[in-house]
């Protein structure tokens, strides 16, 4: 598996290890991570402190995002798609859309290129989740 979806795998652990929602999040240039995040919307109880946003967060200013790519376990939101494409990051890198469609139609419309690996690990991390966390989850993608 490529090492940077391990990456954001393992953000995901490290979140769902603090009780919140398993989404995690990398952000790389040239072949180096240079921000990760996972979603703390219930950890720090901030409603927009999604995985992606953490991550950018932790990547702090870089000037440009020219040739950035933005991994996720999970296929961005509409918040999260918002600043990938206000910032310009052309590539995003998803582990899977199963349990949650995400903005990807948003994201190619504003031409960001989105590969979708559909990946067990991230699907079954997810489907846990959401079983054992209905109104959680819902809350987070705003049907609570």
């Amino acid at each position: 598996m490529d090492p940077f979806m391990q990456a954001a795998i393992a953000e995901a652990k490290k979140g769902l290890g603090e009780g919140g929602i398993p989404i995690g999040s990398v952000l790389v240039r040239a072949g180096e991570v240079i921000g990760k995040g996972h979603n703390q919307r219930v950890q720090k109880d901030d409603p927009v402190l999604h995985a992606e946003i953490h991550c950018l967060q932790d990547a702090g200013r870089v000037g440009s995002y020219r040739g950035t790519v933005m991994y996720s376990t999970l296929m961005p939101c509409y918040l999260c798609a918002g600043a990938i494409v206000q910032f310009g990051i052309k590539k995003v890198v998803a582990g899977e859309s199963r349990t949650f469609a995400g903005a990807r139609t948003f994201l190619e419309e504003h031409g960001v290129s989105v590969t979708d690996l559909d990946l067990p690990e991230c699907r079954e991390m997810m489907e846990d989740f959401i079983r054992k966390y209905p109104d959680l989850w819902n809350e987070d993608i705003g049907k609570s």
